[in-house]
């Protein structure tokens, strides 16, 4: 069962670390950044192993500022050595690091980084049984909770071109949902006509 996700990214890469935490979120998946959480008691060193050593999967996102810095290294070097579970993250044109370079990696480029998104949520569904999304209305900005799709119909819509439709339980007003990462889309982000 996955539960706790550690993401390593580099410092130039926090817009994309950002957003696969927010898909993680919406998932009810908790993760956790030595770069996006900090404490005053603690070091970047001390939050770093305490995170990879109490997730049970490490996403590990690779461009070329993330195959460069020592950091995101690290704590590839340190989740190998504790035999930790690894996703690798890798932008097209790069190639993973000598200690994961067996490993298959989800590639993406920064414009469709939300495909790489949707590999990632399809992936953690193989291996735990997901059954809750949270969702924030984009209308009335509430937070609200309901059952995940089901698989097969995520990859019907994606084939489809199109959202998954869905309503706020508060506001009562419907709304669509990208089906790779279940962010919800404003009305003009959306490949559906909202005049039905």
């Amino acid at each position: 069962m996955i539960n706790r996700i550690y993401i390593s990214h580099s410092e130039q890469d926090k817009g994309l670390a950002q957003e696969l935490e927010d898909a993680l979120w919406a998932l009810n998946l908790e993760s956790f950044s030595s770069s996006l959480k900090k404490t005053e008691s603690l070091s970047e060193a001390e939050l770093i192993s305490f995170g990879i050593r109490h997730s049970d999967c490490m996403i590990v996102i690779l461009s070329m500022d993330g195959l460069l810095s020592p950091k995101v290294n690290q704590e590839i070097g340190l989740a190998v050595g504790t035999d930790q579970l690894m996703i690798p993250l890798l932008e097209y044109g790069e190639k993973l690091p000598v200690l994961i370079g067996h490993l298959p990696a989800i590639r993406f480029y920064r414009t469709n980084y939300e495909n790489a998104l949707g590999v990632v949520i399809k992936d953690i569904r193989q291996l735990t049984k997901l059954e809750w999304l949270k969702i924030k209305c984009p209308h009335c900005g509430e937070e609200m909770t309901q059952y995940i799709t089901p698989q097969e119909e995520v990859e019907k819509v994606i084939i489809e071109g199109s959202d998954l439709k869905t309503m706020c339980s508060y506001c009562e007003n419907a709304f669509y949902l990208d089906p790779r990462s279940f962010r919800p889309r404003s009305p003009e982000t959306s490949s559906h006509e909202h005049s039905e």
